[in-house]
């Protein structure tokens, strides 16, 4: 006698349930009359391949996964294309449209639903979303229009590959992303520079730390408006800024339901006759958008219907990009921490980024960009915690543990022979190449001879050498004697300046693949240096990474030892008023700051501030005139001066309309280290500008220049420049100094130590003697200064951000 067939009701035709139904008749195809519900017209197709059918290269009928005599075969019962519109789990029925069934076992398999971020004109016709055929076929329907844009609002996965479906359509399309880097939870900083790279040159727009505002348009969009201002216009607005499980249905039938319907381990949820899995499923408070562990739930739940015991374990996923010709793969965790552990690979020439970390001698998580031939294996080797110590060395280079260590020279290797190598005489790298040999040089002496490169200030030496060790190999006998900037990178500050310009790079994540940096993200040594590099390599393109700059330089203003800061405004050239004093006691009573000290730079400091009231305090000296004295910063702190000739009776020039004039002009300028200057109205020296980077003395014919001052640790009295005759020369040489300083001097090396590194006479032969020269240089200065006079705390103290960040955590208290 047969058994009676229990009646199974799905909801939702998607991969999960279509899976779990190839386990179900697997094991037992006659336990269940099965009724399929589907919101689509359609059945069971791939959902993960809907980017090449966007893309055109596949078609729909090939992403199918069970067709018509799959469902028959089986006796599904196909109701596609109608929703299900309620649960009555009393009478064990769903609702529909069309009526009622009833059900012993139920699934719920409803997905979930695209995020529409709720902005003003996200409602307008032409916003659309990615999630099923439907919105493939209306994105193809746009693209057909000539010269049709659209704005991929969204840099995840989803929106990357929709992008690039709908540019190889023909559509002119931007990607906007709030996050700082694209794919940023499957990929770290550097991977996801590199995808940047290569879909900006396929032709897509790529807009980070997008923040957007407004869809704009009448009945049709026509534009997406960031909070920035910027304007993107559209034709078409894409959706694919995250999803959000669907369950609706399991909150209005009483299911537990938190951020998806929560199930056990047998994926049971709180009724034991309903089941749920997919992306609607939440499990140990996790919610599931990957394939390979919507198929597990899959497995586990066909084996509860079943009858038979199973447990759904999260196991470890990996992810790829699917984009032609863009090979993406991550696994694990590759955040860095306590106790783990980089390996890093980069190969510029060929745009390769191989990252793994490492913990307790075992692999955590890969990131692979360029070439992912191995991902399979580190995603094994990861998944089953195997120890790796013993092949720690190699297995950055593969399975196969082929390979050798990257080439030291490839960075200079890849410069083109026009690139400039020496600065100061002007020699480019093939001239160099070609003096090695034509005249059979081996050191860096006969290239000196034979083309004057490194036989000025010595800045290029380290290039010269790696020229020298490229050209003859093992020949070359000679050592590198370039001091690397950190444990990052094998090269020196010199050479990563020369290289940044000669490749033109201009952002951290490409000097570091470029120049194949040997940590992911560098340190608290050379990314400073190298924000500083770009920052003054690329004025006006650019930004200034916050980040990358030390506590001081990120607070404006210097912590102090019991961690409260001191805030020093700028006073122009040691001039004040009663204004200015007015509003430095008011905020001094206002913030009860326990010290106020008049400093050796002729400012008042405010010490003990506590790091909360920082932008009241920004903008309360703000709105008294006041501006940040950056005396926490790699920068211009302060323009000494004496009284001069309209107070003293020994003044020969106005020494302090002088120091006014060079401070307002020289303010706000990153250098790599403080800069002082001070302006002597005689020779009797009072604003002791003998001892200052740059000081100005007065003398009855005119004013006499000096450089390389320093009062610090090492007093080193300053060296004779020049003598000049008006106060525009006084300018121009500042200026055009202060420019040599920061072009060539290395990070964190004040103006003494780089005078006695390059020699006094390079400073002169720059500054005095080149008059063409002198003016070039002072002409970057000007430029660089567009860009640079900013003051920090009026920009941060009205940016509810800026507040948010300073105020202290409060913490709930319950009685």
């Amino acid at each position: 006698m047969s058994t009676q067939k229990q009646k199974l009701v799905v909801v939702g035709a998607g991969m999960a349930s279509g899976r779990m139904l190839e386990h179900l008749f697997e094991a037992a195809p006659e336990a269940y009359d099965v009724t399929l519900y589907g919101a689509e017209p359609r059945g069971n197709y791939n959902r993960i391949m809907l980017s090449p059918v966007l893309s055109g290269e596949k078609t729909f009928e090939e992403i199918v996964t069970h067709d018509e005599d799959w469902y028959r075969t089986h006796g599904v019962t196909c109701r596609f294309g109608e929703s299900v519109t309620g649960i009555d789990r009393k009478a064990k029925q769903v609702h529909t449209a069309a009526g009622e069934t009833p059900y012993d076992k139920l699934v719920l398999a409803t997905g979930s639903a695209p995020f529409i971020i709720p902005i003003a004109g996200k409602e307008l016709d032409g916003v659309l979303v990615f999630r099923d055929l439907d919105d493939v076929d209306a994105m193809s329907k746009a693209a057909e229009k000539p010269g049709a844009r659209a704005v991929v609002v969204g840099g995840g996965l989803l929106g990357l590959e929709a992008a690039a479906g709908l540019q190889a359509r023909g559509m002119e399309v931007t990607v906007l992303h709030l996050m700082e880097h694209l794919l940023d939870r499957q990929l770290d900083a550097s991977a996801g520079h590199l995808l940047q790279r290569e879909l900006e040159r396929r032709g897509i727009k790529v807009h980070c730390k997008a923040q957007s505002k407004a869809i704009l348009g009448e009945e049709h969009v026509e534009a997406v408006l960031l909070e920035d201002g910027t304007v993107y216009p559209a034709d078409i607005v894409v959706m694919a800024a995250g999803i959000r499980p669907e369950a609706r249905l399991a909150v209005d039938a009483g299911l537990h339901v938190e951020r998806g319907v929560v199930v056990n381990d047998a994926m049971v949820t709180s009724d034991p006759d309903i089941l749920a899995l997919g992306e609607c499923a939440e499990h140990n408070e996790v919610c599931y958008g990957l394939v390979a562990p919507l198929y597990d739930m899959a497995r586990v739940a066909a084996k509860t219907l079943t009858g038979e015991e199973a447990a759904f374990k999260p196991v470890e996923t990996s992810t790829k990009l699917k984009v032609t010709g863009v090979d993406v793969f991550s696994a694990g965790d590759f955040s860095t921490g306590d106790g783990t552990e980089d390996i890093v690979y980069r190969d510029a020439a060929r745009g390769i980024y191989k990252r793994l970390v490492l913990k307790d001698d075992k692999v955590a998580g890969a990131v692979l960009y360029g070439d992912t031939a191995d991902g399979a294996w580190y995603f094994q080797l990861l998944k089953e915690r195997e120890v790796v110590r013993d092949i720690r060395d190699r297995m950055i280079f593969g399975q196969a543990l082929a390979g050798a260590d990257t080439d030291p020279f490839s960075a200079v290797a890849a410069l083109p022979d026009t690139a400039e190598i020496c600065g100061c005489n002007g020699v480019c790298k093939g001239a160099i190449t070609s003096a090695i040999a034509e005249h059979g040089l081996t050191d860096i002496d006969g290239v000196k001879q034979y083309t004057k490169a490194s036989a000025s200030c010595g800045s290029c030496s380290g290039l010269v050498e790696q020229l020298l060790a490229m050209s003859l190999g093992d020949e070359y006998s000679g050592a590198p004697a370039v001091k690397p900037m950190c444990g990052c990178t094998h090269h020196g500050h010199d050479e990563v300046r020369r290289l940044i310009l000669a490749h033109g790079l201009k952002t951290i994540p490409e000097v570091m693949q470029a120049l194949e940096w040997e940590t992911p993200d560098g340190c608290s040594s050379c990314r400073p240096a190298l924000n500083y590099y770009l920052l003054c390599a690329w004025p006006g393109e650019y930004v200034d990474d916050a980040q990358s700059r030390f506590v001081n330089e990120r607070h404006h203003a210097n912590i102090q030892k019991d961690g409260t800061f001191s805030v020093v405004p700028r006073m122009w050239g040691g001039l004040t008023n009663p204004n200015e004093l007015r509003a430095i006691a008011d905020v001094a009573d206002k913030y009860e700051i326990p010290t106020v000290k008049v400093t050796g730079g002729q400012r008042i400091d405010l010490l003990g501030a506590r790091k909360e009231h920082l932008p009241d305090i920004w903008n309360d000296l703000n709105s008294a005139g006041l501006v940040s004295g950056h005396a926490y910063g790699k920068a211009l702190r302060t323009v000494k001066t004496c009284v001069g000739s309209e107070w003293c009776r020994f003044g020969t020039q106005d020494s302090t309309g002088m120091g006014v004039t060079l401070e307002k002009l020289t303010w706000g300028s990153w250098m790599p280290h403080k800069f002082k200057m001070a302006v002597s109205g005689c020779p009797r020296n009072c604003a002791e500008a003998t001892i200052k980077d740059f000081g100005i003395v007065a003398v009855d014919s005119g004013w006499e220049l000096h450089v390389g001052g320093n009062g610090g640790i090492k007093v080193r009295v300053t060296d004779f420049l020049c003598k000049v005759e008006s106060e525009e020369e006084v300018i121009e040489y500042c200026t055009a100094f202060i420019q040599l300083y920061r072009e060539e001097a290395r990070y964190l090396e004040r103006t003494a130590p780089w005078i006695e590194r390059v020699g006094l006479d390079h400073v002169k032969e720059k500054i005095a003697d080149d008059a063409e020269g002198r003016a070039a240089l002072s002409e970057r200065f000007f430029l660089s200064q567009k860009y640079a006079q900013r003051d920090p705390w009026a920009e941060q103290a009205g940016d509810p951000g800026t507040r948010r960040n300073y105020s202290p955590l409060r913490q709930k208290v319950i009685a």
